[in-house]
């Protein structure tokens, strides 16, 4: 295939800004597109929070940004994601990115980010007119990026950018950026395109919904959250237009960073270890799980991790729920990374509390704590309600811990269910969304790493033997912006 100008736009990318799994994909994926042969650039905002150290130069002309009735100009930093020769752009503005944090302050989520994101849209866009760089394809991410395809629709569309196509893909239709018609304005975008097959959802602007409308095609981050939100149970009201835009929208797996999350050469281990070394590797470093969260030293327990934001769209209140009755009739223990819903902070403090040396928390995050988890326990809890894609199940199976999920999005595609006396699967599964269902899926997990651990032992080996990484999730994009490109230009 012949290669191809991309350029990303997100509210954030690892290793520079994050706040969930959305960073991730934009830290990894355009690597793997650069390494297939394609020119991969990325805008983002230089929030007050971003690191500016050496590795950032400023451009030397200054951006002007085509929203509102004023002059807006921002300043351009630009730097590559280590290790690559992919270009980062970062859009510096006072006023809308001066603030450390992303989407939300102590007092709540932002009421200007609807004009904060849509400045970065506009920005991104004049940036590549600045730079005479013109892009293939503009890849989209959620509701922040909205209005970005809307824009190369109608304002720019008789531009160099006309040709341009654009993806959208969707992390998590949940949020769906809501916003008062003045960012239609702001943005430059004509005011009749406030109607129901374009912005309008409730008497407001959706930019979810723009997105999903305007975008030449759809992604999201796996097969089976693809199907989920064409449903009404799924769709969070935006099913119909997704139903509509069926034969445009495509499930891809995430990938992970398999150099960041590889025990053979991961420096949070005591000892790094492969599938030849896995059984000495994960007993040092379950001893040093056990003693950094003050469990009971024991080789032999059966030892439960949880990485994890502790809300209920992540089945943490089934967990919280299922945990007393797992201690008291189980021989196990479990450790707990996370922070997040403080109703759930408050019962996992008092879980900890009741059940010293069975149960170790941590509130908050540390990567190191991270890694440490995904190596040390015997098995991984993710008990989620909802799960796009998920990542931790799949660091999880990487480091030979087999993931104990529910059966929703991502964990469908990516964890198979263990079959008791057969050579297949590579983690547990259940599907009712209760603390019930958790209780007996945890005890079915706890008897096989007892009773059967030649099985397990199989089970690890699985796990450890799929191939997470970036290459064929790449080459499914490049499929992709390749079809978009055509559709966009009638070809």
């Amino acid at each position: 295939m012949p290669p191809l100008k991309v350029l990303f736009v997100s509210p954030e990318v690892e290793p520079f800004i994050k706040v969930g799994g959305l960073a991730d994909m934009v830290g990894s994926l355009p690597k793997a597109l650069v390494a297939l042969g394609h020119d991969v650039r990325i805008v983002m905002p230089a929030y007050g929070s971003l690191k500016r150290d050496s590795s950032w130069h400023a451009r030397p002309d200054p951006l002007g940004v085509d929203v509102g009735t004023e002059a807006h100009w921002a300043r351009t930093w630009e730097n590559v994601l280590p290790g690559s020769k992919v270009h980062v752009y970062a859009l510096e503005h006072e006023g809308f990115f001066g603030r450390p944090e992303v989407y939300a302050g102590p007092g709540g989520n932002f009421p200007d980010n609807d004009l904060r994101f849509a400045f970065l849209c506009r920005g991104a866009l004049n940036l590549c007119l600045q730079l005479g760089w013109i892009p293939d394809v503009v890849h989209c991410h959620d509701w922040t990026t909205g209005l970005l395809p809307l824009l190369l629709n109608t304002t720019l569309r008789h531009t160099p950018l006309g040709q341009t196509a654009s993806v959208f893909t969707i992390h998590n239709l949940e949020h769906q950026g809501y916003a008062d018609r003045r960012v239609l304005a702001f943005a430059h975008i004509p005011p009749d395109e406030f109607r129901t097959d374009s912005t309008e959802s409730v008497g407001a602007v959706n930019q979810m919904k723009a997105g999903l409308y305007h975008a030449t095609k759809l992604t999201t981050v796996s097969p089976t959250y693809a199907e989920e939100i064409k449903a009404p149970a799924g769709g969070f009201g935006l099913d119909h237009v997704l139903r509509y835009r069926a034969a445009d929208l495509l499930g891809i797996v995430n990938g992970i960073d398999t150099i960041a999350w590889n025990p053979a050469m991961d420096k949070y281990l005591p000892r790094p270890y492969n599938q030849r070394s896995l059984g000495a590797g994960k007993v040092l470093a379950k001893a040093a799980l056990q003693a950094r969260l003050d469990l009971d030293l024991d080789p032999h327990i059966a030892l439960f991790g949880v990485v994890s934001r502790f809300a209920s769209q992540k089945g943490l209140d089934l967990l919280a729920e299922a945990l007393p009755h797992v201690i008291e009739r189980m021989h196990v223990q479990f450790a707990i990374l996370g922070a997040g819903d403080p109703g759930l902070e408050h019962l996992f403090r008092w879980a900890a509390e009741q059940y010293p040396g069975r149960i170790g928390l941590h509130v908050g995050y540390d990567n190191s704590l991270a890694h440490l988890i995904q190596a040390g326990s015997d098995l991984f809890v993710m008990p989620s309600r909802s799960e796009p894609c998920g990542l931790t199940q799949m660091y999880a199976m990487r480091y030979g811990t087999p993931p104990l999920v529910r059966s929703t999005g991502g964990l469908i595609d990516t964890v198979t269910q263990y079959v008791e006396g057969q050579p297949v699967g590579t983690g547990f599964r259940f599907n009712d969304a209760t603390a019930p269902a958790l209780y007996n899926t945890l005890g079915w997990a706890c008897a096989t790493y007892y009773d059967r651990p030649a099985e397990f032992q199989a089970l690890r080996l699985r796990g450890m033997n799929q191939d997470f990484g970036w290459d064929v999730s790449a080459r499914r994009y490049e499929e992709l912006y390749h079809w978009a490109v055509a559709a966009r230009r009638g070809t």
